[in-house]
C-alpha cells in the first residue's frame, strides 16, 4: 500500500510517499511544493495544483496530514489552516480517506518521544528509510507522518484481524 504524509505549510508544503509491505517501509519519493503568487488565493491555488500532480503521480491509497497547532499569532494560524484544507481536499478528492495526526504522536511514532526537533526526525526518518534523500525538513516531516499512519493502519489491521478471528 502506499501511504502519502503531507506537512501542510503556506510557503512549503512538504510531502512524502512510502510504500507498506507489511512490516517493510520503503521510500518512494518525497518533496517541497513551495507556493507561488503574491496574494493568498494564488498560492493556494498553487499549491492545490501541485499536489494534485504529486497524488496523480504517485498514486497513494491512503494519506496523513499533520494537525494544525494554535500559535501565538493568531493570523499565521488561520492561513496554515487553509493550506491544511488544501492537504486535506487534494486526498479526499481522489478519494483516499485522510488521517490526521497530532504533531507530538507523529514525533513519538518515529523518533519515540513527543518533543523530538528537526534533525532527529529526520535522522530517524532516514534510518526506517534507508538511502532516501530527503528534499528538505518539511518533506521529512511529511515522510515521518507517512511513517506515523502507516504504523496506525497496521496497528488497526492487527486488531480487526484479532477480533474477526475471536468472533
Amino acid at each position: 500500500m502506499r501511504v502519502l504524509g503531507i506537512d501542510p505549510g503556506l510557503r512549503n508544503l512538504g510531502w512524502g510517499v512510502i510504500e507498506v509491505s507489511g512490516p517493510r517501509l520503503n521510500h518512494v519519493a518525497n518533496g517541497i511544493i513551495r507556493s507561488e503568487g503574491e496574494d493568498l488565493a494564488a498560492r493556494l491555488l498553487s499549491l492545490y495544483e501541485a499536489l494534485r500532480a504529486v497524488v496523480a503521480v504517485h498514486a497513494p491509497e491512503a494519506a496523513a496530514v499533520e494537525q494544525t497547532f494554535v500559535n501565538k499569532d493568531g493570523a499565521g494560524t488561520l492561513k496554515l489552516g487553509q493550506a491544511r484544507g488544501i492537504a486535506m481536499l487534494v486526498p479526499a478528492q481522489a478519494g483516499l480517506t485522510v488521517g490526521e495526526y497530532a504533531p507530538n504522536a507523529v514525533k513519538k511514532a518515529v523518533v519515540g518521544v513527543g518533543h523530538a526537533d528537526k534533525a532527529q526526525i529526520a535522522h530517524m526518518v532516514r534510518f526506517q528509510l534507508p538511502g532516501v534523500a530527503l528534499a528538505g525538513p518539511d518533506a521529512a516531516d511529511a515522510l515521518a507522518i507517512a511513517i506515523c499512519h502507516a504504523h496506525h493502519l497496521q496497528s488497526a489491521g492487527r486488531l480487526a484481524a484479532a477480533l474477526k478471528g475471536a468472533a
